[in-house]
């Protein structure tokens, strides 16, 4: 009898953990989380504590890891600002909504420029929109922001699915501090001043030969030279002369709050929105996108974090993010909504090695990985850190090595509100809930792609029966000075041309013995070589088979200054004011 007693107690048991396996995670879906996305700018795997870093002080994104799940393995779809979000907001390679480059321009340059996310894309904001959520976007968009003219919005969050905007529709530059020297278009900018100081020289010398008697030209053909030059100086000095009005405002919905904005107040400000964001919504449920403009150059740093760190401004720029992260948290917890909300933090790409000040770095530091921020195939470029925390859901302290996507965010958030996926297109991010919560062991993906604007650089194959992550590189940039391991000449790797070496067979590493990519495998070394470029070539080619031609955004026309379009809080041209006041009482 007791045998029997002990039988049934057993069955019960594993009945009651069965159920919770199976229906737990519905049940709390049913409850519909709320759902806290960060989303740091810049930001390299190796800067912050739970992933290594001793010396950069993160307890608060450390204590988001230590109660979830960290992310090992966890890929940019591109290795610069504006795709990577397009990719990050639609859960699509940027390729396919045309965010892709295949010029030299790779992101927006302006907030006056005519391309970004196409209005046809749809963003898991819009999703969760229709859910029933209320969706708010606080920080860095980068995604454009009209089409046509000045206030048609086209591409604007709130033309996006977020009910709620405050931010940068841009992105932070040293543009926007003074006495830094500019980060846009240097060279040519450079150029343009050379030209612009040629044809002046050239009136000039033309003006005294015809004073002296020493040319015999008309004044009509001088006064032709000067209306021309005139022209051309004013051309381009008008958007590259203020690019501080132009491009570092901040916008409350549609409407301009600072322009010029005031960087010393701007981390205040969106604490302070982001704050009072859940405090309104929080009986939810709500999805808040925290983008943060921490930790892009210029770094600019308030006073109470300044010299505070070990490595410089940057690490002072990193700790001052990380204290805005724990002060939002603790905002969750205030309003008891921690076990209630799917929280999330990531970064949009790797770490800008080439940005440095003389001997100061000013990027960040992405580990083991080779590359960085511009590169479309190196690790360092494209892998980046992944934490998630859902307490009573997710298991505490739990890692995954398994390959992962910023654009599985997508699909995971829009399962977690009851949403369905967009059936008219494809889709390449995974639903993660079930790695996540330790239901499936392996990822979904078996290949990612790895581009570079629209150039295909690097193809990685997760051949899931061995364990192995092969990694093919197809084009890799040229370094200088060779072996630094970044464009140091350039501050940006390029994509294409005199920059790039093109590999015929590909480079081939396994990244599950060498995730530092520093021994290309060949066939002589490798007895899988030809079997594993056979099937990643096939991959391509199927993967190709499901593109289709878009608009390119980043195209030439629209990448440049269109005085038109250009966001204003007065009468164009006369765009300057200053709506948040003394608004900004420290949090």
């Amino acid at each position: 009898a007791i045998l029997l007693c002990f039988r049934r107690y057993l069955l019960m048991a594993l009945t009651s953990c069965l159920f919770w396996n199976t229906f737990g995670l519905s049940a709390a879906v049913d409850s519909k989380p709320n759902i806290l996305l960060f989303l740091a700018d810049d930001l390299g795997i190796g800067d912050i504590g739970c992933y290594g870093n001793n010396t950069i002080r993160t307890p608060n994104i450390d204590r988001l890891a230590r109660g979830g799940v960290k992310l090992t393995q966890h890929i940019a779809a591109a290795p610069l600002c504006t795709p990577s979000r397009a990719a990050f907001l639609t859960g699509r390679y940027p390729i396919r909504s045309g965010m892709a480059s295949s010029n030299g321009y790779r992101a927006l340059q302006w907030n006056a420029g005519s391309g970004g996310l196409p209005a046809n894309e749809t963003t898991f904001a819009r999703l969760l929109q229709q859910q029933g959520y209320t969706t708010g976007l606080i920080g860095k968009w980068h995604q454009g922001v009209n089409c046509e003219s000045f206030n048609d919005h086209c591409h604007h969050p709130l033309n996006h699915g977020f009910d709620y905007f405050y931010g940068m529709p841009f992105t932070l530059l040293s543009n926007c501090q003074e006495n830094k020297p500019p980060e846009l278009d240097v060279a040519l900018q450079a150029k343009l001043w050379l030209y612009s100081q040629i044809i002046t020289l050239a009136v000039l010398t033309l003006t005294a030969g015809k004073l002296t008697g020493l040319i015999s030209i008309r004044w009509k053909i001088i006064a032709c030279f000067t209306l021309v030059g005139g022209l051309f100086f004013v051309s381009w000095y008008s958007s590259y002369g203020f690019v501080q009005y132009w491009n570092c405002i901040l916008m409350r919905n549609h409407d301009v709050t600072e322009q010029p904005m005031r960087l010393e107040r701007t981390a205040s400000l969106m604490l302070k929105e982001a704050v009072s964001f859940i405090k309104r919504n929080r009986h939810g449920p709500f999805l808040l996108f925290v983008s943060f403009l921490h930790v892009h150059t210029p770094l600019f740093t308030t006073a109470k974090f300044l010299g505070k760190s070990h490595h410089g401004l940057y690490g002072d720029n990193v700790e001052e993010m990380d204290w805005m992260v724990g002060k939002i948290l603790d905002s969750l917890d205030k309003e008891g909504l921690k076990n209630r909300t799917f929280t999330y933090f990531a970064s949009d790409h790797g770490g800008h090695l080439e940005a440095q000040d003389g001997s100061a770095q000013l990027g960040g530091w992405n580990g083991i990985y080779k590359g960085g921020k511009g590169m479309g195939g190196w690790e360092g470029g494209i892998r980046v850190p992944g934490v998630f925390r859902w307490p009573g859901v997710l298991p505490a302290g739990t890692v995954i090595d398994e390959p992962t996507s910023l654009m599985d965010i997508y699909p995971t958030v829009v399962h977690l509100a009851g949403g369905i996926l967009p059936q008219d297109r494809v889709i390449d991010g995974r639903n993660l809930v079930p790695l996540l919560q330790g239901r499936a062991q392996k990822s979904e993906h078996e290949f990612l792609f790895h581009y570079c604007g629209s150039y295909l650089h690097a193809v990685r194959w997760h051949q899931k029966d061995s364990g192995a992550i092969w990694k093919a590189h197809y084009v890799t940039p040229v370094f200088h000075p060779p072996g630094a391991g970044a464009c140091y000449d350039r501050g940006f790797c390029p994509c294409f041309g005199e920059g790039v070496t093109h590999h015929d067979p590909p480079l081939l590493f396994d990244l599950s013995r060498d995730p530092s990519e520093a021994k290309p495998l060949s066939a002589d070394t490798e007895p899988l070589f030809d079997t594993v470029i056979r099937t990643i070539g096939r991959a391509i080619e199927e993967h190709r088979k499901t593109l289709s031609p878009v608009p390119e955004q980043l195209s030439l026309y629209n990448a440049v200054w269109k005085p038109w379009l250009q966001p204003c809080c007065g009468t164009f041209p006369f765009c300057w004011c200053d709506k948040e006041g003394d608004s900004t009482r420290s949090l």
